[in-house]
């Protein structure tokens, strides 16, 4: 199966389209720009939605579910947001078909079943929000208020990839609402350590906690948070991003609230979201040339056990692997018992490989008449004979030790591809060959920033937040510099 994946070092796209397609995890829809997540990948955007949502929830949230229409004047109260969103937004316009007498058998829209007011079909979901927390929000009793939605979205791409970028995608939105800036603050940044933590701890993958600069701001926001991460061809990701929304949303919605003290206040306000995208990151963060690389805590299938059998022995075998597969299970570790008649061991290898599972276990009479297992580590590639009356326990171990190698490694490229420089040519010079992060001295303004990004395509993924600020020059413009940030190009 793996013969047929393209190079990742020859074609970085293709290799990251093909897999996906391979492994089983989407494919293309018939709507333009749309995906269809399959059973696999979505087994796997489910595990990071459960890992998740347990997290929103031990920190207060609550879910709750809002409507995709939102109506035009809503979605325009708050001008930033809008004009943000304006060019990717789908719209309804008419609410019913017809037959179309000029060809028989086929509809047309009604031309006289136009709405009186256009929806927008919701890219984001501020508008039809913070329109209801006004009825919802009188008294500082009523907060904060800590609401989080799973849904989907649409932003209309006309250049999409997998996962990446599609027309509609799944995501999750919290928005939540508060009676002082700090703790509208405070929740911001906490929501940027859940997923600081959850990418770092279930993903395997080192991100950048930072601020992002005012051109790259979420529209409507005062400051926007971001955890960036770094993928094996060298380009920056953005893996979750919260936002301190200030009181734009509640004064364009009229959200006040009655304090302590009888007056009236407008509410403080943030939101913060993570996307499909988020497996688009898994894949290439990871992935090797066989296949799909996954961190074991959010692999649908952590081992497989591969019979290795002669003709009518299988039932008998398999009736010898059960106490295996149940000690495995026991212990909390999915299983799956290839057991197909149909195809032989080397192919299994191959699939079970493309799919990316972690630990595989290929057992045969022989070995369990020698009281051993063969097991193979997909991130290594590393084969071993165990014990067959510690297998259960070596295996856990063992899903912990790829689990910490997956995050070491991906630890060790972005150190390896992130670069401080101090001018402009080496800055060029840089992204052209290493790629990766770049540290750069930056003089604060948006116009330097736009220069850079239209003469190199770099774009400054973040200020880190871990990091001191630190007087130098401007690379560019020769201006003074109070901070370093992080360039890249990015998808």
């Amino acid at each position: 199966m793996s013969k047929s994946l393209p190079k990742r070092s020859e074609d970085y796209s293709l290799w990251y389209n093909e897999l996906v397609k391979r492994a089983g995890l989407a494919e293309n829809a018939a709507v333009r720009g749309c995906m269809v997540i399959k059973p696999y990948g979505y087994a796997i955007w489910e595990k990071m939605q459960q890992t998740l949502d347990g997290m929103f929830k031990r920190t207060g949230h609550q879910n709750a579910y809002f409507p995709l229409f939102v109506p035009k004047s809503l979605f325009e109260a708050e001008e930033k947001n809008a004009e943000g969103f304006a060019k990717e937004c789908a719209v309804v316009t008419h609410y019913r078909l017809q037959t179309d007498p000029e060809r028989p058998g086929k509809l047309r829209v009604d031309p006289n079943a136009k709405l009186e007011e256009e929806l927008v079909v919701r890219p984001t979901s501020e508008a039809i929000i913070w329109s209801t927390y006004k009825n919802w929000i009188q008294s500082y009793r009523d907060l904060p208020l800590l609401i989080n939605q799973w849904a989907n979205v649409v932003r209309w791409e006309m250049r999409t990839r997998l996962f990446l970028r599609t027309a509609e995608f799944l995501w999750q939105e919290g928005h939540t609402a508060h009676a002082t800036a700090e703790e509208a603050l405070a929740e911001t940044r906490q929501m940027l350590d859940v997923y600081a933590e959850f990418a770092e701890e279930w993903m395997a993958l080192p991100v950048v906690k930072g601020v992002k600069s005012e051109n790259e701001r979420f529209a409507g926001a005062l400051e926007t948070y971001c955890i960036e991460a770094l993928m094996q061809d060298g380009k920056a990701l953005q893996a979750g991003t919260s936002h301190f929304l200030g009181q734009n949303f509640a004064k364009a919605f009229d959200v006040q609230f009655q304090t302590k003290e009888g007056t009236l206040e407008h509410v403080w306000g943030t939101s913060w979201g993570v996307s499909t995208r988020l497996m688009g990151a898994l894949v290439m963060a990871h992935s090797d040339d066989e296949g799909l690389i996954l961190p074991p805590k959010l692999a649908p299938i952590q081992v497989v056990i591969v019979p290795i059998y002669k003709t009518g022995q299988l039932d008998e075998l398999l009736e010898r692997i059960r106490p295996m597969q149940q000690g495995l299970l026991e212990r909390g570790i999915s299983v799956k018992v290839d057991d197909r008649d149909t195809e032989r061991p080397g192919f299994k290898f191959a699939e079970w490989e493309m799919k990316g599972v972690p630990v595989r276990l290929a057992v045969g009479m022989r070995d369990l008449d020698a009281g051993t297992v063969e097991v193979a580590r997909r991130d290594t590639k590393e084969k071993m004979n165990l014990p067959l009356a510690d297998i259960v326990q070596s295996v856990d171990q063992l899903l912990q030790d790829i689990q910490t190698n997956i995050y070491n490694k991906a630890m060790r490229y972005r150190e390896q591809h992130t670069t401080r420089v101090t001018t402009y040519e080496e800055f060029k010079r840089v992204l052209d060959t290493t790629a990766g992060f770049v540290l750069a001295p930056w003089d604060g303004t948006p116009e330097t920033e736009e220069r850079i990004k239209e003469e190199t395509k770099a774009t400054i993924r973040c200020l880190a937040l871990n990091e001191p600020d630190e007087d130098g020059v401007d690379m560019l413009t020769g201006k003074p510099s109070a901070r370093y940030a992080y360039f890249a190009r990015a998808y």
